[in-house]
């Protein structure tokens, strides 16, 4: 239905969203004489699908038609009518609002419109039938939450850590006398942040290099009167870096003596539970899956690297077939007490998210990756909107080509550190494969499903359309979670 300007009706520009995923998503409603109108993608979020359209004030009714099928929002108001189920909304008098703005100097409707737009200001706007935002969503249910909890626990003790292993791939180990240089050229062209080590010496597997350990080497190379120089880079071995770790962690902590941490590891017949516990208790990415045929454990095998992903896609495949039986995965995501927020305006006791702009140096990045312990930073414009994350394994581009000996830490900038990804076109370094978002309306099942990807460990929450950050959630937040620890 159109509202010609020369009417005089004023109109509110409303934004439609369908958070949900398709191929195809139109909405059809009074306002069009149910007549469909396309709606678009929103730009990094795929399965977000959004339209502006003009309306006067008063009662509306409205439904989506997703890859064919009539559908409604069940998080939004709806009713019964004669046409089925219907979503409605009701818009007051943009007076109460906002300053009256006649149909002249609105922009007209374009169905399919994918402009930006910034969702605090149409809640101004817009106020539905409830009286509630149209952000708003219920709280998981304490029973929910308890059997959705007690169903995945039974799961992860009754299935083992053999079913991780896949039909077929490699596992990559790394000799103690590698020069740490080629190791980390190795980690780099493997495309992996994690090997374990093994001593041949001792012929079993003693420890694990890390992107942290590379972190912590850049910052050394980087620290006045430094006992590491680059020339010792060049042959310092693996093992000489680990005791020299050592040295260093007992100068910062101010102990006489320090005792090597022992390697995590864990066998095929240990429970899934077992495993996950001992990766989030000793704060590991992966832990190796170590299998000997001797009584007294020599010469272990390496069967694989378990991590949260490989257990939370083993959860995702088990209930796939039967969601309703665990209820928590029909939720949203802002329903559940999971991740880490953006902290609102006078709200107490919230520890800040911590992000970064990219004009920010390299070094205040690994360090607030050290200080924050966190595996990833947001990188974001002056309005907060999302350019890309900076990770841990992104250090490990500084390897290629000796760039590690050719910069500054305090001088080179997150902007320029990420140009050194393998992607070439990209702007801000921005790398659909290394930067993951989710929205607050999409729901858990959905939410695990990306979880579960091989190299997905995080996902930025982050408003449609603005792209602003309100918050990140990691594999291992849903893990401690759903185990309640």
């Amino acid at each position: 239905m159109d509202y010609p300007r020369e009417s005089g009706i004023v109109l509110i520009p409303t934004r439609f969203v369908w958070p949900y995923g398709g191929r195809a998503v139109y909405i059809s409603g009074s306002f069009t004489g149910w007549t469909q109108w396309p709606m678009t993608p929103v730009e990094g979020c795929p399965t977000v699908f959004q339209t502006i359209c003009s309306l006067p004030p008063g009662y509306h009714q409205y439904k989506f038609v997703v890859d064919g099928e009539w559908r409604h929002d069940e998080h939004q108001p709806f009713i019964s009518s004669n046409i089925g189920i219907v979503n409605t909304i009701l818009l007051t008098r943009e007076s109460d609002f906002l300053p009256a703005m006649l149909s002249p100097q609105v922009p007209p409707s374009v169905p399919g419109s994918s402009m930006d737009v910034d969702n605090e200001a149409f809640q101004r706007v817009v106020r539905v039938t409830d009286g509630t935002s149209p952000e708003s969503f219920p709280i998981i249910s304490e029973a929910d939450l308890e059997i959705s909890r007690h169903r995945i626990a039974v799961f992860l003790s009754t299935h083992m850590a053999y079913e991780l292993l896949p039909e077929s791939g490699k596992v990559i180990a790394l000799d103690v006398d590698l020069p740490v240089k080629q190791a980390f050229h190795i980690l780099h062209e493997q495309g992996i942040s994690t090997a374990p080590l093994w001593d041949f010496s001792k012929a079993k597997f003693v420890g694990v290099l890390s992107v942290l350990d590379f972190i912590l080497i850049m910052r050394e190379l980087g620290t006045h009167g430094s006992n590491l120089t680059e020339e010792e880079l060049e042959t310092h071995t693996i093992s000489a870096w680990k005791e020299a770790k050592l040295y260093l962690s007992t100068q910062v902590n101010g102990l006489g003596s320090a005792v090597p941490r022992q390697l995590v590891q864990a066998g095929p017949d240990d429970s899934l539970k077992e495993v996950a516990l001992k990766i989030l208790q000793n704060g590991v990415a992966t832990v190796p899956i170590l299998h000997s045929l001797s009584s007294d454990a020599s010469n272990p095998r390496l069967l694989h690297l378990a991590s949260l992903s490989g257990i939370l896609k083993c959860i995702c495949r088990f209930f796939k077939h039967s969601p309703s039986s665990l209820p928590i995965l029909q939720y949203p995501l802002c329903a559940v007490p999971v991740g880490t927020w953006v902290p609102k305006i006078g709200e107490p006791n919230r520890q800040p998210l911590a992000m970064l702009r990219p004009s920010a140096s390299l070094g205040a990045a690994l360090n607030l990756l050290l200080q924050a312990q966190v595996s990833s930073i947001p990188i974001v414009d002056d309005n907060d909107s999302l350019l890309d994350v900076y990770s841990r394994s992104d250090i490990t581009t500084l390897a290629k080509d000796k760039i590690y000996a050719h910069v500054n830490l305090e001088e080179i900038t997150i902007h320029q550190a990420l140009q050194y990804r393998d992607d070439p076109f990209s702007t801000y370094g921005y790398n659909n494969q290394k930067c993951h978002m989710c929205l607050r309306s999409d729901p858990i099942h959905k939410i695990l499903e990306r979880l579960s990807q091989p190299g997905v460990r995080r996902l930025v929450i982050v408003e449609a359309g603005s792209k602003r950050v309100e918050g990140i959630i990691s594999v291992g937040d849903i893990f401690r979670f759903l185990l309640g620890i």
